[in-house]
């Protein structure tokens, strides 16, 4: 989403509307909470089972000890579902409710669309109030909906059905459960065989309840011999109130077919950003993910590729900029299964003014996966005496006939380079802010122009605020 008009965006995202809202807004989760999520959304009955079953989890899960320390987030006073006044899942931007579209229209949408987009997609809280698809996308059999309204449609639900948690359990972990029994919303995205699309497809959400938990599920299949491009933007007003977003994708491609998934995560600073995201790769299919994160309290992200089945390939490239006392802990996960299978990943982390920025990976490569290849590039990027950036490979060959290429370096900004652009009358904020963009633009690349562009001035935000 371009900036044509330079509006100042430090205000543009930091800010949140008056929103009447359907029901009463009820802080902690119980069955109770879980039932109306379920009936608000006309849910069949293996859902609702399912959501139920999620919840018995969630309460016999410990918190997760590896990750970051989360004792700040109190779970009891987050609000799970909040359905804003005139949301639905409106065909025209017309249709919209007029103090949320205004929301949107300062964030650029439907200008997106109008330019180069095949659709659009936006949730507000735990409802998506807008999708379109163009005609000649729509007329070749690709359904793109609103999860949550798929499933009152019997032909979509038999798809959701066969897919939905398949590739992220309902026990993968305390937080898996919690997304499981309140999600509510966002994307389904099928693509039947043949049907290649060259244009990127977007969807954006937006959070504005304080002391707000977001939940959208993302389902996307690609069936035999297929292309895609979907990018997600996400943003978040500051309220001084924990917020709390737990998104899931889950993503499966058929045989021949290339699917690539770009996220902008630029949420506030009061919010905990737990995502888990996984693929499971066809036989030569190609997933590429590439994501940036900035700005929230702590993120923990693990995008992960699963190689199933043979000359399957997967390309994670990756930001993270962790700031004033900011907790970026990503990560990638390969796991090769299938013979001939290849990976590549790819970071640039930063981290300021006390900001830790951690990178972690695994590659498994297992025994059945004789011959594959993995390539691991790490860079970290410190910019002052006071933050810490971390490296943290986990790498398992089981095999003897496969290959890991590993290379991880960690340094701060060139006094030289930064003295040489300083002599020529350009700030030191200004300075550094080109050498970043300088360092993290082999991941800049591979988004479309306007979005590069958009992520090019939020780092460069990055440096105008500070202790």
């Amino acid at each position: 989403m371009s900036n044509p008009n330079n509006i100042n965006i430090s205000w543009t995202w930091n800010f949140h509307d008056e929103v009447n809202y359907t029901m009463e807004l009820v802080s902690w989760v119980n069955q109770k909470v879980v039932e109306q999520i379920s009936a608000s959304n006309k849910e069949p009955n293996w859902m609702l089972e399912l959501r139920l079953k999620a919840l018995e989890i969630y309460k016999s899960k410990p918190m997760p000890n590896w990750w970051p320390n989360l004792s700040n987030l109190d779970l009891e006073s987050i609000y799970y579902f909040a359905k804003p006044e005139g949301a639905g899942n409106n065909k025209s931007w017309e249709d919209v409710p007029e103090n949320i579209k205004k929301t949107f229209d300062r964030l650029g949408i439907p200008e997106a669309e109008k330019k180069s987009l095949a659709w659009v997609g936006a949730q507000y809280d735990s409802e998506t109030v807008y999708h379109s698809l163009k005609d000649e996308i729509a007329n070749q059999w690709v359904i793109f909906d609103d999860l949550s309204h798929a499933l009152q449609v019997p032909e979509y639900e038999a798809i959701i059905k066969k897919y939905f948690s398949k590739s992220i359990p309902l026990a993968d972990h305390k937080f898996s459960a919690l997304h499981y029994a309140v999600w509510s919303g966002w994307t389904f995205l099928y693509i039947p065989s043949g049907v290649k699309i060259s244009e990127p497809l977007q969807s954006y959400f937006r959070m504005n309840v304080k002391s707000w938990g977001q939940f959208e599920h993302t389902l996307i299949i690609l069936e035999d011999d297929t292309q895609a491009h979907y990018i997600e933007w996400c943003s978040a007003p500051k309220y001084d109130e924990n917020s709390l977003h737990a998104g899931w994708v889950e993503i499966f491609v058929g045989k021949n077919s290339h699917m690539r998934y770009s996220s902008v995560e630029n949420w506030s600073l009061d919010t905990y950003n737990l995502n888990t995201k996984r693929a499971i790769v066809g036989e030569k299919w190609f997933i590429e993910w590439v994501w940036g994160n900035l700005w929230s309290n702590t993120t923990m992200l693990y995008p992960c590729s699963v190689l199933v089945w043979d000359y399957s390939k997967a390309e994670h490239l990756g930001i993270a900029f962790a700031n004033s006392w900011q907790n970026q802990d990503t990560w990638a996960k390969v796991i090769h299964i299938g013979k001939y299978t290849s990976s590549n990943i790819s970071s640039k982390s930063l981290s300021k003014w006390w900001g830790i920025s951690t990178y972690r990976w695994l590659v498994d490569i297992k025994p059945g996966a004789i011959w594959s290849l993995s390539k691991i590039d790490c860079d970290g990027l410190i910019l002052d005496d006071i933050s810490v950036n971390n490296a943290i490979p986990n790498i398992k060959i089981w095999n003897s006939f496969s290959t890991v290429a590993h290379e991880a370096t960690a340094g701060k900004v060139n006094e030289q380079d930064l003295f040489y652009l300083m002599s020529r009358g350009i700030d030191e904020n200004e300075a550094t802010s080109m050498i970043v963009n300088g360092f993290i633009s082999p991941i800049l690349k591979e988004l479309p122009l306007e979005y590069a562009s958009e992520m090019n001035v939020l780092i460069s935000m990055e440096f105008e605020w500070g202790f």
